[in-house]
């Protein structure tokens, strides 16, 4: 129970007010006395309240409306209901209404003390209790996984089993599939979790720099070195490093990640001697690995030691009945980013489309979608036309397939639509789009020739 609590007493009849107002001072409470329903509702809009005790009948704005603005507010503010009035249906209107306790005048002053100090106790563990379980999703890691589809389900519980390893994790997964987001569920779930999670693209560095950037270099190594860099192993000693796309690490750092590997040691550039790192490797890529193997690209050594434990991300194609969850999640987070945006809800029909599109940057792409939705949208309900409007560019507003549901079309249409949408998935590259198709190129091509450019549909 809080030593001291901020309690609201809304009557319109003062005295009444003012005689709830002493003892529940006298209790260590601070009380604000609102006189009418109205006065009520603007300070529950502009203060902070730990409970509410008011009246039912009002003049205007009764109870049951301040009870309203209440639950809106705060849905875990407790309110009590004061009536002189004390008829059964009353009473049952109020509890319906989310009313923590129902009251009829006459009452006795310490009945009222009591059930105050009963709903404080109640919030204070219903506060502590949401508390804990928000600590405990960011200690896990899992409260960034969003979804409750049944890959999803399989991965979570894979998750926690890999995270009680030291092993190296190789987590595959298409871009945008949420690959760095399962690397921080690892570490935040395993015995490292006290330790720096530490995260690199090997992509997003020239090749030149990346030596540098992960094991570090000595002062006066290499021409600019005009101070001497520890490196990323050594920042993330102890804890976890998260090497993404390690399929276009270059092969000599390759051989030299290896070592690491192998011995626990690593030298930074222009360095006489070693130092030992304590570090769990967890890489992710996109791309095929036992093909670049075969092709000489990445070290068959190297694979073997990164895929002790395998992860697959599921792109969200595989995964359609997470879109709605996952797009109320990106709308709540664009929405708090982006506060002055009238944007508060996506239509259904909206919803039903977004697990129609074919997501080929995965869940990344429909973050974006929804932000550019938020920012663009000028109405609350985001609808069908603002969605078709700001959707990729080049991209059909809706799948061949779906829209072949609305009315029937003939078969080579369709299929030339279809050829055209997978064409446009693919940038424009006929050759990549007749590789997913199963067809020869030439296919697209003579088809383009007949029906006067398919790739324009």
């Amino acid at each position: 129970m809080p030593s001291s609590a901020r309690i609201l007493v809304v009557d319109d009849h003062v005295e009444m007010g003012e005689m709830l107002k002493d003892p529940l001072t006298d209790a260590g409470h601070a009380v604000d006395v609102a006189a009418s329903g109205e006065e009520a509702i603007t300070w529950l809009r502009t203060r902070l309240y730990d409970v509410v005790l008011c009246d039912l009948r009002m003049k205007d704005v009764d109870g049951l409306d301040v009870l309203a603005e209440a639950r809106k507010v705060d849905p875990c503010l407790p309110v009590l209901l004061m009536t002189a009035f004390g008829a059964v249906e009353s009473a049952v209107e109020a509890m319906k209404r989310g009313a923590y306790h129902y009251l009829t005048k006459p009452f006795r002053l310490d009945e009222v003390l009591l059930y105050v100090e009963r709903a404080l106790e109640e919030r204070r563990l219903r506060v502590e209790h949401q508390t804990l379980k928000r600590q405990a999703a960011d200690r896990s890691g899992l409260g960034s996984l969003i979804g409750r589809s049944a890959a999803m389900r399989t991965l979570y519980g894979l998750v926690e089993r890999v995270a009680q390893s030291d092993a190296p994790v190789l987590v595959r997964g298409e871009s945008g599939s949420g690959k760095e987001l399962v690397a921080q569920a690892l570490h935040s779930e395993g015995a490292r979790r006290q330790g720096p999670f530490v995260a690199v693209n090997c992509t997003a560095l020239p090749h030149a720099l990346l030596e540098s950037e992960l094991f570090g270099h000595v002062k006066g190594a290499f021409t600019g070195a005009t101070t001497a860099r520890r490196g990323l192993f050594v920042e993330a000693d102890g804890g976890t490093l998260f090497l993404d796309e390690i399929g276009d690490m270059p092969p000599e750092l390759q051989a030299k990640l290896l070592r690491v590997l192998e011995d626990g040691e690593l030298r930074a550039v222009g360095a006489d001697g070693a130092r030992s790192v304590d570090v769990r490797i967890i890489a992710a890529t996109h791309q095929d690995l036992e093909a670049r193997v075969k092709e000489g690209r990445f070290r068959a050594d190297l694979f073997y030691r990164l895929n002790v434990v395998s992860l697959r991300i599921p792109p969200l194609r595989e995964r359609r009945e997470d879109i709605p969850m996952l797009a109320e999640h990106f709308l709540a987070q664009a929405r708090a980013r982006n506060p002055r945006s009238p944007v508060t809800s996506l239509a259904p029909e909206v919803v039903a489309e977004l697990a129609r599109m074919p997501w080929p940057g995965n869940v990344r792409e429909l973050e974006n979608l929804v932000e550019r939705l938020v920012v663009l949208g000028s109405q609350p309900t985001v609808d069908l036309s603002l969605l078709r409007l700001h959707a990729s560019p080049g991209v059909p507003d809706m799948h061949p397939l779906a829209a072949a549901q609305e009315q029937v079309v003939p078969l080579r249409q369709l299929e030339g639509d279809y050829i055209a949408w997978v064409v446009a998935r693919c940038g424009g590259n006929k050759t990549r789009a007749a590789e997913l198709l199963g067809i020869d190129v030439s296919t697209i091509h003579r088809r383009e020739r007949a029906d006067g450019g398919i790739s324009q549909r």
